[in-house]
């Protein structure tokens, strides 16, 4: 559900794609890959961390993926999983190709209404893809915050997303890093469990802490759970949700989770809101 003082960009002709040039491609695991993109000719709107875009592949067809780059930059980036016949067109892409992109759209994690408190990030799997630019905004004005930590889960160490950044955000303390794998494999000497374990152990002032959540919804579930355990309010809770996103106007409907449509209402939602609607089975 849109928050008053959100600051959401939107393009002017929202239908119609943009071509968009591969500039970068980063592998991140072994069927993920990170797309930064440049525009042809004239830029869309600037967006806010935990918004979205649709990613075009031509001959293939389009689908909503999450801007993982950094907004003081103004990098338009995206964290692709090959899972499906779009998704894999989009990984597959080399640099120099183009791709047609739509947005931003959606709600943004909000974060001025962040400043001056304690953030806790929780991600799982992929979900650390549409937090990242959260993190990266966090880190650039962290002055702002005050205590920050992102919780991070994978099911194997060689299925995290941003190793490297991971590591080098551990190494700096500006946010604090705890990370987590369902099943250790190598030498892996980390925290073994759900994110549930680590956030479960954590202090935090309820008072004056909001949560951005991002991942499989029983996941975001369990979470929620613990931080209302510590005292938190569930409306300091925010999670990003995801559904079969075709429009990205509001108009096809097919994102409808009970009186939201994600597309405008989401992805990002106050737990509020979405925790009822999360707990009806196959809603």
């Amino acid at each position: 559900m849109r928050r008053a003082g959100d600051e959401v960009a939107t393009a002017a002709d929202p239908m119609v794609p943009t071509p968009y040039r591969v500039r970068g491609r980063t592998a991140e695991t072994r069927d993920s890959v990170t797309l930064s993109l440049v525009p042809v000719d004239s830029a869309l709107p600037a967006f806010v961390p935990g918004q979205f875009m649709m990613l075009a592949a031509a001959g293939v067809g389009e689908v909503a993926i999450s801007i993982s780059g950094d907004p003081a930059g103004g990098r338009l980036e995206h964290t692709v999983r090959a899972v499906g016949a779009v998704s894999r067109a989009l990984h597959d892409a080399p640099v120099g190709s183009v791709l047609g992109v739509r947005g931003p759209f959606g709600t943004g994690w909000d974060l001025g209404s962040c400043i001056g408190r304690d953030v806790v990030i929780v991600a799982g799997g992929v979900g650390l893809a549409a937090v990242r630019s959260a993190v990266l905004a966090i880190r650039s004005a962290h002055a702002d915050y005050h205590r920050v930590v992102l919780v991070a889960g994978a099911r194997s160490p060689d299925e995290f997303l941003y190793r490297g950044e991971l590591n080098a955000w551990a190494a700096d303390g500006i946010v604090g890093v705890e990370v987590t794998v369902d099943q250790p494999r190598g030498d892996w000497d980390g925290a073994v469990g759900f994110v549930t374990e680590p956030l479960g152990r954590l202090s935090l002032d309820p008072g004056r802490t909001t949560a951005l959540l991002c991942g499989p919804e029983p996941m975001m579930r369990f979470a929620a759970r613990v931080l209302i355990g510590k005292g938190m309010a569930a409306s300091d809770i925010r999670v990003s949700l995801e559904r079969n996103m075709q429009c990205g106007t509001a108009l096809c409907g097919h994102c409808q989770l009970g009186e939201l449509l994600l597309c405008r209402d989401g992805p990002v939602v106050d737990y509020a809101v979405a925790g009822p609607l999360l707990h009806v089975r196959e809603l």
